[in-house]
C-alpha cells in the first residue's frame, strides 16, 4: 500500500511570512522615520498588506503553474493551494508590525508605545518564522532565527533612514 505524501507548504509559509514582515515592517519604520502619524502608518500599512499579499499569492500561483507546465504535471489544485498558502501567511504574519498601531487606534493611551511594541513584536515574529523553518528543515533553529532577525533589521534600518532623510529633504 502506497502512502500519499502530504504536501508541505513550508516554502510558501516562509516566503510569504518573511516578505510580509519585511515589507510591512519597512513601511512602518520608513513612516516612523518620516515622522508620519499613526493613522497614515495604518493606511499605507494595511494597503500594503492586502495588495502585496495578493501580488505574492498571484506570483506564487503563476510560478507553480509554470513549474507544472515544464514538468508536464496536471495538478491544477496544487498551484491554487500554493497561492493561498503564500497569501495567508503574508497577510497574517504581515499584520504583526501594524497590530500595535491598530490597537492604539482603539486604545489611544497606547499610542506613544505603538512603535516600540511594533519593533519588538516584529523582531519576535522574524525569530519565530526562522526558528520554525529551522526545526522543520533540520537546521540549527537559533541560527535561522538570527538570520531572519538580521535580514528584517537591515531592511527596517534602510527604510527608517530613507524615511528620515527624505522627510528632511522635502520638509515633511
Amino acid at each position: 500500500m502506497k502512502h500519499k505524501k502530504k504536501p508541505s507548504y513550508l516554502p510558501e509559509f516562509v516566503y510569504g511570512s518573511m516578505d510580509g514582515l519585511v515589507t510591512t515592517f519597512a513601511i512602518v519604520t520608513g513612516a516612523v522615520g518620516a515622522s508620519l502619524s499613526p493613522g497614515i502608518i495604518l493606511i499605507i500599512g494595511l494597503a500594503n498588506v492586502l495588495a502585496d499579499a495578493f501580488s505574492m499569492g498571484s506570483s506564487s500561483y503563476l510560478s507553480a503553474v509554470s513549474e507544472e507546465s515544464i514538468h508536464e504535471h496536471r495538478h491544477s489544485k496544487k498551484p491554487l493551494r500554493i497561492a493561498v498558502a503564500t497569501f495567508v501567511s503574508f497577510s497574517i504574519i504581515g499584520l504583526v508590525p501594524l497590530s500595535p498601531f491598530l490597537i492604539a487606534f482603539f486604545v489611544p493611551s497606547l499610542g506613544p508605545y505603538a512603535t516600540y511594541v511594533s519593533i519588538a513584536a516584529t523582531l519576535i515574529a522574524f525569530a519565530g518564522v526562522g526558528y520554525i523553518s529551522g526545526v522543520m528543515l533540520g537546521k540549527n533553529p537559533l541560527l535561522t532565527a538570527m538570520r531572519n532577525v538580521v535580514i528584517g533589521g537591515v531592511a527596517a534600518t534602510i527604510a527608517f533612514v530613507v524615511g528620515y532623510v527624505l522627510a528632511s529633504v522635502f520638509g515633511v
